[in-house]
């Protein structure tokens, strides 16, 4: 992938940011930023944009810190690219389900709309004026969709 523009950069800084501050509080899971690589169950290797693992789930399986971590995460955003396809970003957003996701959300700003996706339901879609819950995935996380994309 070629490198994004300034402004989804800093977006994508500030879900980081928001995430791992949440994270370090929490201390149950550890969140990994876009530049990580997930070797998926079914072969593919993919990096979210913001990814988060229960630190239980690395701990057991004990991987290489200079590999690619040989799982899926618990927790991912993707944040689609003005030049990202929607059909390919919700395709790969059903990969990670199918892989183990508990919890994932495709944020559009192009269309001010995210997308909650979770094992066993249908795609969720609301609107920038949300505030999404981490539910029990990531307990006591909200996310401010607004105040990040104002």
């Amino acid at each position: 992938m070629p490198p994004t523009g300034w402004d989804t950069g800093l977006l994508n800084l500030s879900l980081n940011r928001v995430v791992g501050n949440w994270a370090e509080k929490d201390d149950t899971g550890i969140t990994f930023d876009s530049s990580t690589g997930f070797k998926l169950p079914n072969g593919a290797t993919r990096s979210p944009d913001v990814a988060w693992v229960l630190k239980s789930r690395i701990e057991a399986i004990n991987p290489d810190p200079n590999k690619f971590l040989p799982l899926c995460p618990d927790f991912a955003i993707e944040l689609r690219f003005a030049s990202d396809s929607l059909s390919d970003t919700q395709d790969k957003m059903q990969e990670y389900l199918d892989n183990g996701l508990q919890l994932g959300w495709l944020i559009d700003p192009k269309r001010r709309k995210v997308e909650i996706y979770k094992p066993n339901s249908s795609v969720e879609t609301v609107d920038f004026s949300t505030h999404l819950s981490g539910e029990d995935i990531l307990p006591g996380f909200v996310l401010n969709v607004t105040q990040v994309f104002s």
